[in-house]
């Protein structure tokens, strides 16, 4: 790969003398909204606005303030003025309520905070208990109906203001923090990592070597901002790359392949439950009438992998990677299908290991753990040294992911560390049930997880299948039990059927299937036990 490039400032003020009124990213904010258009020269002059705030109220060098917005221009700005100043963003999930919202924010030891008037009555209530966290300002968004509030400054306000210029002593550290991103808490209490500011250029070289990014392709996500996925493989390479991109400021599976038809996006970015939900969606008959090339994505079931790419007339390029680190993918076409790939050569090297830390056969299942080829295997939690040293115990990153590998060297993620369904001695692969269910025509969204096995055996579960109905249709548990029966062994049929409005997912789309688990009542009105 080449040199190391600029940090991220660097590359904005430099593609903003060169092209200060390019169209960069598009913020796509629904039906019924206008779509806010943000240039370099916009990046440039709202974030050193930012940074001003930031420093008026004494946040600096190594301080860190709380970001909780959904997609918006605002959190750009916020991060383009934590890189220029040196200060740390802490993005949270804004779909973080009550404690485990105040935790992230006490957690990373926030001296203030940035926010959307649509979390203001979270927010409040979150800061009741933390009266040393300052509000730094308050973005007023279309569509929600929060009055203003007294006292806190007003982003708009602020960003219609003056111009502020670059300090004289801006961040030029490469090793600095740039951000502490939360882990996405399916089994606990999330934890925060560090992200350095030389992490960006890294982003912009997967871009251009991996990825393979022209000047002729319009980037697409949903994903949340706050969520690494959506920085490395669609903001960072935007702004260091002048390529354009389209950013929604949510997830939407319904209207996903109409905002890429209509704004002309050639790539997007799919994660966890992401793939499985859009392939449950009713067929249409313009599914494969769309300007996608490539779906980078990160845990597509093999179960649907090629009837994915069939549909909707695309390329899978599967990837693997954690925001602590190690990196690994399967190009379209290259290597086997449900395989995520395999590490980048003479960067790092993957490994399958038992608990006694000696190597897997080809087929066996171990814990995956990477090596770098060139320094250190570094992972910082903040405030947390020793989950520090034990995710990367003997200078390996232990990701917590239960893989294998095949004759070829090719990986496959099985289930995490302590999260594998068994049933009668068997291993379940969930992703094969969800695929039956997504079939169905009354079901558009599901999530598979397993409960302790009634008959009390250790490590033994029982299957709940949660689903979503289709919108008007009404589930018929015998219907669907008859329907499974054809299409799975009797192993894999769930044993209960608990009907939701919604599947509740982390910022990186990953199931959050202890919620589901938490809320699973055999007597209650949504659950059916399915009696095969």
């Amino acid at each position: 790969m080449a040199e190391q490039a600029g940090l991220i400032f660097d590359e904005l003020m430099l593609k903003c003398e060169q092209t200060p009124d390019f169209p960069l990213i598009t913020f796509e904010n629904g039906p019924g909204f206008s779509d806010e258009v943000v240039t370099y020269a916009d990046l440039f002059l709202n974030g050193c606005r930012i940074a001003k705030v930031l420093r008026d109220h004494g946040i600096g060098r190594g301080d860190r303030f709380s970001l909780v917005m959904r997609n918006h221009p605002e959190f750009l700005y916020s991060l383009m003025a934590a890189a220029l100043i040196g200060a740390v963003a802490v993005p949270i999930d804004p779909r973080s309520k009550g404690g485990k919202l105040s935790y992230q924010i006490a957690d990373s030891r926030s001296k203030g905070i940035l926010f959307t008037n649509e979390f203001a009555p979270g927010v409040e209530a979150a800061l009741a208990g933390l009266p040393g966290v300052r509000v730094l300002g308050v973005a007023y968004k279309q569509g929600f109906m929060e009055p203003h509030r007294d006292g806190y400054p007003s982003l708009n306000e602020i960003l219609s203001g003056p111009e502020a210029g670059v300090p004289d002593d801006r961040c030029l550290d490469a090793n600095a923090p740039f951000e502490v991103i939360y882990t996405s808490g399916t089994t606990g209490d999330p934890k925060g990592v560090v992200v350095k500011a030389n992490r960006m250029p890294l982003f912009k070289m997967l871009a251009q070597f991996i990825w393979q990014y022209t000047s002729d392709d319009r980037l697409y996500t949903g994903l949340s901002l706050t969520h690494g996925n959506a920085q490395a493989v669609t903001m960072v390479p935007s702004i260091m790359l002048c390529i354009p991109c389209v950013i929604s400021r949510t997830f939407t599976k319904s209207r996903l392949w109409d905002i890429c038809r209509s704004h002309g996006c050639t790539s997007f970015s799919l994660l966890g439950g992401m793939m499985m939900g859009l392939y449950g969606e009713p067929a249409r008959p313009d599914d494969a009438d769309n300007p996608v090339r490539v779906v980078l994505s990160s845990g597509t079931p093999r179960s649907i992998w090629t009837d994915f790419e069939r549909r909707f007339n695309v390329r899978i390029h599967e990837w693997y990677g954690a925001v602590e680190g190690g990196f690994a993918h399967n190009p379209p076409g290259v290597g086997p299908v449900g395989s995520f790939g395999k590490p980048i050569e003479g960067v790092m090297e993957m490994k399958i290991l038992r608990e006694d830390d000696s190597e897997c056969a080809p087929g066996e299942i171990g814990e995956l753990v990477v090596a770098q080829k060139q320094g250190p295997v570094e992972v910082e939690y903040l405030g947390r040294k020793k989950a520090s040293e034990e995710k990367t115990r003997g200078g390996l990153l232990r990701t917590g992911d239960m893989c294998h590998k095949d004759t070829g060297g090719w990986l496959y993620f099985d289930f995490r560390k302590g999260g594998g369904l068994r049933r009668h001695g068997d291993f379940i692969q969930p992703e094969y049930v969800e695929k039956a269910l997504a079939d169905l025509a009354e079901v558009t969204d599901v999530c598979v997880y397993g409960i302790p096995a009634a008959t009390g055996a250790p490590g033994e579960s029982d299957i709940v299948a949660a689903v979503v109905p289709a919108p008007g249709a009404v589930i018929d548990p015998g219907r669907v039990l008859r329907a499974l029966q054809k299409s799975l062994d009797r192993q894999s049929l769930p044993q209960y059927l608990q009907v939701v409005s919604e599947i509740p997912r982390t910022a990186s789309e990953k199931n959050l299937d202890r919620v589901l688990r938490d809320e699973f009542r055999a007597s209650a009105p949504n659950v059916h036990r399915l009696e095969a």
